[in-house]
Order: structure tokens, then C-alpha cells, then sequence
């Protein structure tokens, strides 16, 4: 399976979020709007051994998934001393297509899981020996997560309860070692916290207003929330791990057992909060993914402490060919996912094929560089941070690129080649809905050039319009809360289905 993923890292066409933080790896920026900064340096170290390569963005995520592993592997070795629920931990990682595949795909919550594990770990070791420097660890893991992804703050609710709910609680209060460990996991996140106060703190009040803003009920979104899960976990995988975090929960509960009770409120507290926001809000399908390993954790101590509570041997085989079962179709299903991307040469799900949306624009840069020597154009725009990600990354910078909306995503960017762009005619590549009539307002002339579509595997994917720009030079730092500066709305992003309706329709 490590194999598979090196090959899927190495010839798997980079997707177009993986290029947008490929694009943040080549600047020295403390922090970024969207995230923190570390899936930034997660790709600078693979590309920094394995140069401006695919394998070189994704090495790292192959790292991240190993040290996920070993760590989950020692915290049930450590909990149970039983070499076959070590082994099924492994196997379940295994088995579930996130981890098993897709963690060789870059984004923040793969930075953050491996650090997000090590902290459960020192948190293991605290309880395993009861020594609270043990603590310094957890605040260091804990920094470092934080630096990843802000979700990480949603361990917070499990390490309270780990503290304070055991007959241990007056000890902690009490003790240097917690309060130590909160200053050290501030420290270390203090970049995140730098970045945000020189920028008006554009991080928090970009992710409250995605989580915050209205919307209303729905099941669709609801219903997305389970799919994605059923399919990135596994569809015998998942029910298993949710059921053994609720039976680890009352355990944690009856026994006071500080392990118990950390790794079920790990879980079921972020798990629970997912979906009531997927009542009215898509969650995004990466967001719930640091949660499971903790859980497949709890899954494989299962195995061993069910038949010492009592539990009948017909409920203890249920679970362990639930346990077996849930390996043999999650890895099957994870190999064949592998196939699907690589060799398969088919198009099983058409426009909307969730692979395909985003290949093609390796031709989409030809073509961006073959309208540049036709029309006289010594610079591309785009409006959306999708594409501006793939034309750098299959450009290599080779003439600017600049998204000339949503400029507060680029705060600290480096200049993109003011002299190749200023009193320049530029190149827009956009979609039918994509923004233009702010360009407009902003006083740029556009001139239709052509379109272009995407295709993949024989299916016509994404559809572009190719403009000329005159008369204008892109605002690279607009003031804030003007047209150009703000980001849009998360209901307002476009989504590949949409697009999808969209080409087909012209």
C-alpha cells in the first residue's frame, strides 16, 4: 500500500488546491488568509529534495501518513499489549481511502494529522506513566497542529475532559505541567497570531464568516456530509468506528478511564458539531478527516476490552468479522480507486467526475501561452485561485500570473513582475460567471479572444473565455473591503457540478 502510494504521488496529475499551496511554498509569508503555514513548508521540504515535481509537493503527505501510523500503531500497543489489535490498527488505516490514498494528496489537514496523533500520543504517555513533563510534549504536538489547521482548537473539549473529569483532576489543576504546555502550544502557533494582528486579523474573520453566514436548511448538504464520509472512510469502516468511539465513551465514563474518555470526546465532539453544520453549510470533505485515527485507535481497543466487560461471544464475533470485513472492502475499494486515477480509461461519472474537473490545464496553459504571441499580451489574470494555481504550476512562472480579485489571499506575495504587467495588455481566463464586471468597473476593456474546454478521458470538463485586457493594470493591493480586495463568499464559490451545467449549456 505504501507503494501503491509513492506510484499515485509520482504520476497522479496535481490537483488544483495542491498547486494553490505549491504557489505559497514559493513565498516567505508567516501565515496565509485561508490557513496557516504549514502545509506551505510541508511542500517546500518535498520540493526542496525532489524539486518542482508532483512527488516533490506530495512527499511529505507520505511522511505525514507513516508517522500517523506508527503513532496510532505505539498508542494501542501501549493501551492494549496485543500484537493483533496493533496490526488491525494499521490495516484499518489502511482500509479507509482518505489515509490509505488521498493523504499522498497535500492539503493543511494532512499536515495536521500527524501532529494531531502525537499529541493524543504524549496525552497517552501522561496517563501511561503520570508524569506530567509529558504534558510539554502535548503543548508542543498541539502548536504545531495549530499551525496546520485551525480545527485543531476542536481537541480541546477531549483534553478537558481527559484532565478534569478522572479522579486525577485536582492534581492537573494544580499542576505547572498543563498551564505549561498551553503557554508553549501559544508560542509555537505564534505565527498564525503575528500574521493575523499585522492583517486585522484576516484569518479568524475569514473562517468565522464561512462558518457564521446564513444559511438554510438542507438536506442536501446534509446528505453530502454522510456520502463523503461513507466514501473517504469507508462504507463498513465508518458505522464500525463511530459505534466503538460510543462504546468507548461509556466506558471512559463508567471506569473514569482518562484514555477512554479522551479519545471518545476526540471524536464524537467535532463529529457531533460536523453534522449539525451540515444541516445548513457543506462541510468541506477534508474538514472531519483529522478526527478518525483516534477513532480506528479506539476501534482496535475494542477487540480487546469487550470480552472483559462482559459482553456475549456472538457480539464479540459480530464485531470481529465486522473488523475483518471492514479491511477487506476498504482496501479493496481504496486499490481500485488507485486504478480509477491512473490507468483506468474510462469516465465512469461524466462531467462530474470527480478526477476529471480538474485535469486538462496543462492544455489550458498552451494555450494561455499560444494567445500571448498571437494577441501581444505580456501577462495572464485570472479571478478565481483555482486556475491562477494550475497556470503557475504548469508555467512555472514563466510570464506573470496574476488573480486580480480576492487579492486578500495574497497578502506579503512577493511582486508577481510589475514591469512585465504595468501599461501591458494582459490575458483573461475565466469562466462565463467569473467576475467579470468587476474588472469592468474597475476600468479594464475586455476583448473576446476564443474559449477553450478541458477534456478528460474523451469528456469536454471545464469551459473558459479568453480575453484580452487593455487599458488597466491589476490593483496588487487594493484597500481592504473594496471589490477587488475581498474574498467572495463561501455560497458564492463556484463548485465543479455548476460549471459542469454551465459548459454544457453553452
Amino acid at each position: 500500500m505504501m507503494a501503491m502510494r509513492l506510484v499515485f504521488a509520482g504520476i497522479f496529475e496535481l490537483r488544483t488546491d495542491e498547486a494553490y499551496y505549491w504557489t505559497w511554498s514559493q513565498e516567505n509569508v508567516l501565515s496565509f488568509l485561508d490557513h496557516p503555514p504549514m502545509i506551505a513548508w510541508f511542500v517546500r521540504f518535498g520540493t526542496a529534495i525532489f524539486g518542482d515535481t508532483a512527488f516533490g509537493v506530495r512527499f511529505a503527505g507520505i511522511v505525514a501518513m507513516a508517522v500517523m501510523q506508527l503513532l496510532l500503531v505505539d498508542i494501542v500497543r501501549r493501551v492494549t499489549q496485543d500484537l493483533r489489535a496493533m496490526v488491525v490498527t494499521a490495516l484499518m488505516t489502511e482500509a479507509a481511502l482518505y489515509y490509505g490514498l488521498l493523504m499522498a494528496k497535500v492539503a493543511p489537514d494532512v499536515a495536521m494529522i500527524p501532529f494531531a496523533v502525537a499529541m493524543l500520543w504524549s496525552m497517552v504517555r501522561v496517563a501511561e506513566t503520570n508524569d506530567g513533563r509529558w504534558w510539554l510534549a502535548t503543548g508542543l504536538f498541539g502548536g504545531l497542529a495549530m499551525l496546520a489547521k485551525l480545527t485543531a482548537l476542536m481537541f480541546v473539549p477531549g483534553i478537558l475532559v481527559f484532565m478534569l473529569v478522572p479522579a486525577w483532576r485536582l492534581r492537573w489543576l494544580t499542576s505547572p505541567y498543563p498551564w505549561l504546555a498551553t503557554l508553549i502550544a501559544i508560542i509555537v502557533s505564534s505565527p498564525v497570531l503575528i500574521w493575523n494582528e499585522a492583517h486585522d486579523w484576516a484569518s479568524f474573520r475569514f473562517q468565522f464568516v464561512r462558518v457564521t453566514a446564513a444559511h438554510d436548511w438542507s438536506l442536501r448538504t446534509f446528505g453530502e456530509f454522510f456520502g463523503l464520509q461513507f466514501v473517504q472512510v469507508g462504507f463498513v469502516l465508518l458505522p464500525l468506528i463511530v459505534s466503538a468511539c460510543a462504546v468507548t465513551a461509556w466506558r471512559g465514563w463508567r471506569r473514569q478511564d482518562p484514555i477512554a474518555l479522551l479519545f471518545s470526546s476526540s471524536v464524537l465532539v467535532p463529529f457531533l458539531y460536523f453534522v449539525w453544520t451540515s444541516l445548513s453549510l457543506r462541510v468541506g470533505d477534508t474538514w472531519p478527516m483529522f478526527l478518525w485515527p483516534a477513532a480506528i485507535a479506539g476501534a482496535a481497543i475494542n477487540m480487546v476490552e469487550l470480552p472483559g466487560e462482559g459482553w456475549s461471544n456472538g457480539t464479540i464475533r459480530i464485531y470481529w468479522r465486522s473488523v475483518q470485513a471492514s479491511i477487506a472492502v476498504g482496501m479493496t475499494f481504496v486499490v481500485l480507486s488507485f486504478l480509477y486515477c491512473t490507468v483506468a480509461p474510462w469516465n465512469l461519472f461524466g462531467r462530474n467526475d470527480p478526477v476529471g474537473t480538474e485535469a486538462g490545464y496543462d492544455k489550458v496553459a498552451e494555450r494561455a501561452l499560444q494567445d500571448m504571441r498571437n494577441t501581444g499580451a505580456t501577462w495572464i489574470a485570472t479571478t478565481n485561485y483555482r486556475v491562477y494555481a494550475m497556470l503557475r504550476w504548469h508555467l512555472r512562472d514563466r510570464v506573470p500570473v496574476v488573480q486580480v480579485t480576492e487579492r486578500a489571499r495574497f497578502l506579503d506575495f512577493s511582486d508577481p513582475g510589475s514591469a512585465q504587467i504595468t501599461g501591458h495588455p494582459g490575458l483573461l481566463i475565466a469562466g462565463i460567471d467569473d467576475q467579470r464586471e468587476l474588472l469592468r468597473a474597475a476600468g479594464a476593456t475586455l476583448e473576446p479572444i476564443g474559449s477553450f474546454t478541458t477534456m478528460w478521458r474523451g469528456t469536454p470538463m471545464r469551459y473558459f473565455e479568453i480575453e484580452k485586457i487593455t487599458g488597466w493594470t491589476p490593483e496588487l493591493n487594493p484597500a481592504p473591503d473594496t471589490p477587488l480586495y475581498r474574498w467572495r463568499n463561501l455560497a458564492d464559490a463556484p463548485r465543479p457540478m455548476r460549471l459542469a451545467r454551465v459548459a454544457r449549456a453553452s
